[in-house]
């Protein structure tokens, strides 16, 4: 996993979640509490509310992403960056600041004037972007979005998203973000949902992971909550979020977040890594998180079948089923371990799927034996 240096702050699997606080200087964004077009109100409010309860990263938006308003052009952001740029040289804060915007120009331009850091939301669809971001070595997140300067995020499937990030490459700095949110008519809640429950794959890239999932509705919807009441929810997904990898939320919740993250980073599992010998453990717990690792060095996708463990309990078998289960385990490569209350059968997909097919070979026939076919049916099912 690649750490990336963010002017100074260190982000990535060697460092601590980073807190990402929101402030807007676009008069049509949503959620009020981080909307400002004074400059020194701008400024206390980063100081109080973002920096003083524990924002290591401000992002500054000029404009709403909101797919029911006009997209700004360039000009009309660069208009607005004056605001901006008055509000972080009036902050008596540490922090890291990032301009959120589209277009390279704004971002050189913002870059020049004291910003720290990039936060594209339309994924590089200005080619510019990543050049203008290696010659200002600056770290730049790259949400998942079209090659198109106006639709940021509307990107449904989870594989097309990986695509996205991909697209026009990643400079050294780059953090990539899945761009969790209703972007587009066409994403669903569902789309949302499976791709947090594969946020690990983004991991495969090789990159640190920001995610947005502050009181979005996939959330809200689980619980049946409107936005006002959706922190919990929030707070709940973060912790998980970093659990499986994310090292930068964004958030308009700085501190109940800051301690959520803390949570799942406390939780998140020890994984072996020694700079100096070359090894790093990789956070992989099915075979299509290591097929991504696999895509990123060039090796052979087959193996991925044989890159994680599933671990079932057997409790119905007969003892005619343990045994000939016992038998069959050996040549394809799955742990048996038979006890008084079952059996516990561990084994890659690719092994489990071999064990499956020499029992069904070795019972054709046998009607006693047609349970235990049925059983390996389920637990071999890349699907279940």
């Amino acid at each position: 996993m690649q750490n990336v240096n963010a002017a100074g702050l260190g982000i990535g699997d060697d460092y601590p979640p980073r807190i990402m606080g929101v402030l807007n200087v676009s008069e049509e964004s949503p959620y009020d509490p981080s909307v400002y077009d004074d400059p020194g109100e701008a400024a206390a409010y980063v100081d109080s509310e973002l920096i003083g309860e524990g924002a290591d990263i401000v992002d500054v938006g000029l404009e709403s992403a909101n797919k029911r308003f006009e997209v700004l052009s360039a000009e009309q952001e660069l208009d607005r960056l004056d605001t901006a740029v008055e509000t972080i040289e009036s902050v008596s804060g540490d922090a890291v600041f990032s301009i959120e915007t589209r277009y390279a120009e704004v971002a050189e331009e913002a870059i020049s004037r004291g910003f720290d850091m990039v936060n594209d939301i339309c994924g590089f669809a200005d080619p510019r972007m990543p050049d203008v971001c290696r010659e200002y070595d600056v770290a730049v997140a790259k949400m998942a979005s079209p090659p198109d300067l106006e639709r940021p995020g509307a990107v449904e499937r989870v594989d097309d998203i990986y695509d996205a990030l991909k697209r026009e490459g990643l400079t050294d700095k780059t953090i990539v973000d899945p761009a969790f949110g209703g972007w587009s008519e066409e994403k669903t809640l569902e789309d949302d949902r499976e791709t947090f429950d594969r946020l690990r794959e983004f991991r495969g890239l090789g990159q640190p992971i920001l995610v947005s999932i502050n009181r979005k509705n996939f959330l809200r919807d689980l619980a049946g909550r409107d936005t006002d009441e959706a922190l919990p929810v929030s707070l709940a997904a973060t912790s998980m979020a970093v659990e499986r990898g994310a090292h930068v939320v964004r958030t308009h919740d700085v501190a109940e977040t800051m301690d959520a993250a803390k949570i799942g980073d406390a939780f998140a599992r020890d994984r072996l890594r020694d700079d100096e010998l070359g090894v790093e453990e990789l956070d992989v717990t099915s075979a299509g998180e290591a097929a991504r690792h696999l895509e990123r060095l060039g090796a052979d996708p087959e193996a991925a079948d044989e890159a994680a463990t599933r671990v079932f309990e057997l409790s119905d078998l007969a003892d005619a089923e343990r045994e000939r289960l016992a038998a069959a385990a050996v040549d394809a490569g799955v742990t048996v371990a038979p006890g008084r209350g079952g059996v516990l059968l561990a084994g890659t997909p690719g092994a489990l799927a071999r064990l499956r097919s020499r029992v069904a070979d070795e019972s054709e026939g046998d009607g006693a034996a047609s349970q235990l076919v049925e059983t390996l049916d389920a637990v071999s099912d890349p699907e279940q």
